[in-house]
């Protein structure tokens, strides 16, 4: 069964996912046409400077729950069939996550994540910047109350599909984050450079060898790929 994107978002009291928590969790199923906004009591002030950026208080979070009650309901909201997808996810939401889930005794989701940030940086590397917001100007998305979590999940929703286009999402995965193979194609240097390494000739690759070029750090994954072709002969 192919997965469905889930876009979300966190707002937190501070930048450090072991020392702040976070005060709001929101995210948005475009094939379920749902959402999820919860704030959340973080058992600690929120300092001004955050509450400067998004716009949530003291008072707007003291009778919330803690994240152990509202984790439970976005593992549920969730479900098991999902990629989740957010601005920044590597090094900011996703930390954050596990560490709430961490310090909550839940056992964090078991899903794959997208980090669209990452994405709009590797394909889009023509652009200047790379923040939600000047996407969205980019793309000519309407203006959103920026840094309260569910209108950031909208923004990033309408976004990421401009920036994927037509690529299904388990596509995406794949490019963003596949290992790129060590081995060698072409012939990186000398007489032969630009030729497959299929078709170097042996005497070539023999020479290579008697005059120890492939044993020099640089060549190391050019003697990988001799070997895997089965081309380097037995001095």
């Amino acid at each position: 069964m192919a997965k469905r994107p889930i876009y979300y978002d966190t707002e937190t009291t501070g930048l450090s996912s072991q020392k702040d928590r976070i005060i709001e969790l929101a995210a948005f199923d475009p094939e379920q046409n749902r959402t999820f906004e919860e704030l959340i009591n973080p058992n600690m002030p929120i300092p001004e400077m955050s509450t400067s950026i998004c716009n949530i208080t003291d008072d707007m979070v003291k009778d919330a729950p803690t994240f152990d009650i509202i984790g439970k309901k976005f593992i549920e909201f969730c479900g098991s069939d999902t990629i989740l997808i957010a601005h920044n996810n590597d090094s900011f939401d996703k930390p954050f996550l596990d560490a709430e889930f961490n310090r909550a005794d839940l056992k964090m989701l078991d899903l794959p994540f997208i980090d669209s940030l990452k994405w709009a940086r590797k394909y889009r590397s023509d652009l200047p910047k790379h923040s939600l917001q000047y996407l969205r100007e980019m793309y000519n998305i309407e203006a959103n109350q920026a840094h309260r979590a569910l209108n950031d999940v909208i923004v990033l929703h309408k976004v990421f599909e401009k920036m994927i286009d037509d690529l299904d999402i388990e596509t995406v995965l794949k490019l963003l984050y596949e290992k790129k193979s060590d081995l060698v194609e072409y012939m990186p240097f000398g007489k032969h450079q630009g030729k497959k390494l299929s078709e170097v000739p042996k005497g070539y690759i023999r020479w290579l060898q008697e005059n120890d070029a492939l044993d020099k750090p640089q060549n190391a994954n050019l003697k990988k790929s001799f070997e895997k072709l089965n081309l380097l002969s037995k001095l």
